[in-house]
């Protein structure tokens, strides 16, 4: 039987041992986490901003629920969510304290305070009881996850009977002319605006890469029947540059 110490998995083109990655993931957005949120704006032109609407609008937040936002970096999903469900309470969940402090210095979070949590930990290994949420949230998150099986089986254990996973992710153009010229952009651009805005070509390098090794939308669907979610779907956002997918604990 082999060791899963002698695993190996990808971290962008690179193959690296699997008990690497998350502190690799951890180093880029370390450095990543002061400019990430104007990083964000100036790569995908604000667009992202409408995904996470998108992500909204299907979800529909209802009053009185309680997200898991992992991965939720500076709070962006987290943010939106209370705005649409009053009484609703969010925990913003991310492996890098570092994000998770930027996003507390954030004017919407003081306003929040009250229904907001920021928690350090992995979403392979979740702190928090079974049965404990509503739903759960992972955008642009879930690519960077060493065992993305093992994160969708914690997403599924943290869930309550009748909650509600969505995940926000990059994802592919089904047109391969279209994919092409994404790419072009994503590869010659924006590891250059990444030294020029955050000084960290590196770490861009890396993230752009990591888009490129994440599943297709049906490959992904997949897997989130496999951790045991049903009514499995999802939707294309600016013809597949990303997707939402979304699964429910039934």
């Amino acid at each position: 039987m082999t060791d899963r110490n002698d695993k190996t998995t990808h971290f962008g083109f690179q193959t690296v041992d699997e008990g690497a990655k998350a502190g690799m993931v951890h180093g880029v957005f370390t450095k990543v986490a002061s400019k990430y949120d104007v990083m964000n704006d100036a790569m995908s032109f604000g667009i992202h901003r409408i995904w996470k609407d998108a992500m909204m609008d299907w979800l529909a937040p209802r009053p009185g629920q309680k997200l898991l936002d992992v991965a939720g970096g500076t709070g962006d999903v987290s943010f939106r969510f209370l705005k649409r469900a009053p009484g609703a309470k969010a925990v913003v969940c991310d492996m890098t304290e570092s994000m998770l402090v930027e996003g507390r210095q954030r004017a919407e979070a003081e306003s929040m305070a009250q229904d907001l949590n920021w928690v350090v930990g992995d979403a392979m290994a979740l702190p928090f009881a079974s049965n404990s949420f509503d739903v759960y949230t992972i955008s642009f998150g879930i690519r960077n996850v060493t065992r993305i099986g093992d994160a969708l089986r914690e997403a599924y254990r943290v869930l309550r009977p009748g909650g509600r996973l969505m995940v926000l992710e990059f994802s592919q153009l089904p047109n391969p002319a279209m994919q092409k010229a994404y790419d072009l952009y994503s590869f010659n651009v924006i590891p250059v605006m990444g030294q020029v805005i955050a000084n960290d070509r590196d770490s861009y390098q890396y993230l752009v890469e990591s888009i490129r090794k994440f599943p297709d939308q049906e490959s992904f669907a997949a897997m989130i029947r496999e951790a045991g979610f049903d009514q499995v779907k999802y939707r294309n956002l600016t013809m597949g540059v990303a997707a939402l997918h979304s699964g429910w604990k039934l």
